[in-house]
């Protein structure tokens, strides 16, 4: 299910309290190519349960050798450009700066993959009681978002979180034991999440 809905009269940022009170009610953003705003709610919605996340060989082997530096919200506008760093995407300037504006109330994060101390990948979301929106991920070196993932699975297992959201399945999140399920099932396990008092910080 998606709405559009014209842009405010200021588009520099969404209100937070708006986003976060979609997030709480199963909906998020995204830009679309004609300048408006699309509110979404997927039927069915993707999902990676936490302790089911299936770690590939190949990723375990790369997390044992630890060629990377991983750090958690040092560089979070860096990361939303990263992320936006590709042909096509929905991460607008009003996207970003709304983002960036949840981080710094504390409800946006990254976790950064670093090598040589350069920025190599990463991925961004929101945290919300015991649920974390994934909103995207990017690499510019073999490996970086899987660590990412991984870390943040890790992270979030440890703080009591039981709700990872990634809106859509993809391919590539299928080999971690992302899968759909129906909307009104993720709103039941949402408002669970949400009443829970897990931080992320």
């Amino acid at each position: 299910m998606a709405r559009s809905v014209p842009p405010s009269r200021d588009t520099a940022i969404i209100a937070p309290d708006l986003l976060l009170e979609a997030y709480a009610g199963g909906m998020f953003p995204m830009a679309m190519e004609n300048g408006e705003m699309g509110w979404f709610s997927p039927d069915p919605r993707g999902i990676i349960p936490i302790k089911e996340f299936h770690i590939p060989h190949g990723l375990k082997k790369v997390l044992r050798n630890n060629p990377f530096e991983v750090r958690i919200d040092t560089a979070f506008g860096a990361i939303m450009k990263g992320c936006a760093d590709r042909e096509s995407t929905w991460i607008s300037d009003m996207i970003h700066r709304s983002y960036v504006k949840l981080h710094e109330l504390g409800f946006a994060h990254s976790v950064e993959i670093w090598q040589d101390n350069t920025l190599v990948g990463g991925l961004y979301g929101l945290a919300m009681g015991g649920a974390f929106f994934g909103e995207s991920m990017f690499s510019r070196v073999p490996n970086a978002s899987k660590v990412a993932l991984a870390t943040l699975v890790s992270r979030l297992d440890a703080r009591g979180f039981v709700l990872l959201d990634t809106q859509w399945v993809t391919e590539h999140l299928t080999q971690f034991g992302a899968h759909e399920i129906p909307r009104t099932t993720y709103l039941k396990r949402l408002n669970k999440a949400l009443n829970l008092h897990s931080s992320f910080s």
